[in-house]
């Protein structure tokens, strides 16, 4: 198991001057941080692998789709502009020294149509990830396809839906990702669903239900943590958390009031309890 830090507690965009952030993650415990990947070109990603190399920390980056970029969009330019997208993410990921693309990588987020997804925008989705998973292959680069709430998405709100659109891509370097806060909202039973997603499952978000700090908020870890020993998970438990800092992030994801005390805070206090409960897995698991 590997822990990261999500790096849009700080900022959608990491250049050098989070640096100090980047090795604060690093002295707090984290094995690894998630940089935010919205705009693909607009961060120094080889600076910022010299300095990860130093500090021996890995990395993943999430993306969410630009405007213009849809890949289950009714014209063939958005769904063409959606995977030129990935692809100069992955690509941007590469060179940053990365391993997965995670996210909901299919649609803008808070796009909703008042019905569900049609068959056109299955096939469009399984199409569209499947060309950017096999752009992915010669870097070694897994997707991490993310189910998002129904608040936030219409197309995939759940693992069951998730497992499917993966297995219908049909590459091994397309899976999905876990969220906690997404499945708390969306699943009837939290074991079941990770279960369903299997090893499917190429990374796992720890995020709090109020988007805070992990351990303070009522999602249950230790069943979480329980059931994804039980399918054999054993790699990243990154932390996503989010707070007012930031307008564009906070009102992107609904943040209107102080969450927790300090972004210090929702790292020790998130990994400390990962590590905590994790271990305890381990030992009942021996």
């Amino acid at each position: 198991m590997k822990t990261g830090m999500n790096l849009l507690l700080w900022t959608p965009a990491a250049g050098e001057e989070h640096l100090k952030v980047i090795e604060d993650i690093k002295n707090w415990g984290f094995d690894g941080v998630e940089f935010p990947m919205f705009d693909p070109d607009g961060s120094p990603w080889s600076t910022l692998s010299s300095a990860l190399d130093d500090l021996g920390l890995g990395r993943t980056a999430c993306t969410i789709m630009p405007e213009g970029g849809n890949i289950v969009g009714e014209s063939a330019a958005e769904r063409e502009a959606g995977v030129e997208h990935l692809k100069r993410c992955i690509d941007r990921l590469a060179e940053l020294g990365g391993e997965i693309l995670a996210g909901p990588l299919h649609s803008p987020c808070g796009r909703l149509v008042g019905r569900g997804y049609n068959d056109d925008e299955w096939k469009w989705c399984a199409e569209g990830l499947r060309a950017a998973g096999e752009h992915a292959q010669p870097a070694g680069i897994v997707l991490a396809l993310e189910a998002l709430n129904r608040f936030e998405t219409y197309m995939i709100n759940c693992q069951a839906d998730l497992s499917r659109m993966t297995d219908d891509i049909g590459l091994e370097n397309v899976g999905q990702m876990y969220d906690t806060f997404h499945a708390n909202i969306e699943e009837k039973d939290i074991a079941e669903a990770i279960r369903t997603g299997g090893t499917r499952i190429r990374e796992v978000h720890i995020s709090a239900n109020d988007r805070a700090t992990p351990g303070e908020d009522h999602i249950d870890y230790a069943a979480t943590f329980a059931a994804l020993k039980e399918i054999g998970y054993d790699g990243w438990l990154t932390i996503e958390s989010f707070g007012k800092a930031l307008p564009e992030v906070a009102a992107a994801t609904c943040i209107w009031r102080s969450m927790a005390p300090s972004e210090e805070h929702v790292c020790r206090e998130g990994l400390k309890m990962i590590q905590s409960l994790w271990s305890v897995g381990s030992e009942r698991k021996e």
